[in-house]
């Protein structure tokens, strides 16, 4: 639920909704049976909050009819939830079923992989495809985290610490960045 959640929001807003709604739903026939309208106000801060409270409901149902309560673990499947993409799934599979099926590309992924020259595409499907043929089936969850993180903190989308980067020697974009 709180992969579905994170669309453009930060991750510091999702822990702390989540943290209340984890308490609050503990199964997925608690996010089913919930009211639509108190779901919505659980959510409210997330932004977007009529839709995701509307795609919870809907996967939480789903869930309950079609998986007997438990997350499916294919990337088929998952994606074939409402709200759910390549991204969510991605998560999904890594940190619950330990699958990697790809990488999770998220605006920090997107951006940092861009800027090293490891894609030109800005779709994140043709991302994920052109980082997977970089890297080893393996390394993919690792990668994909390593972005995020490095997006995070060095590689921020306004104003990038290119001096203080460990790859700024090997980044195309950090001769922009540092010397502009």
């Amino acid at each position: 639920m709180a992969t579905v959640l994170s669309a453009q929001s930060t991750d510091v807003q999702i822990n702390r909704v989540t943290e209340k709604l984890f308490h609050k739903y503990r199964t997925a026939e608690d996010y089913a049976n919930a009211d639509l309208r108190e779901l919505e106000i659980d959510v409210y801060s997330t932004g977007f909050y009529k839709n995701k409270a509307k795609n919870i409901k809907a996967v939480a149902q789903l869930i309950v009819e079609n998986y007997n309560g438990k997350v499916p673990d294919t990337m088929e499947e998952l994606v074939s939830l409402p709200g759910v993409g390549r991204k969510t799934a991605n998560i999904v599979l890594a940190r619950a079923f330990g699958i990697i099926e790809g990488i999770a590309v998220d605006t920090h992924v997107k951006r940092v992989s861009r800027r090293l020259g490891f894609t030109k595409n800005s779709d994140p499907d043709k991302i994920e495809q052109d980082l997977i043929s970089l890297a080893r089936k393996q390394d993919l969850d690792s990668i994909s985290m390593t972005l995020i993180y490095h997006g995070r903190k060095v590689c921020q989308a306004r104003k990038p610490k290119c001096s203080s980067c460990v790859v700024n020697q090997l980044c195309p974009s950090s001769i922009i960045f540092m010397n502009p």
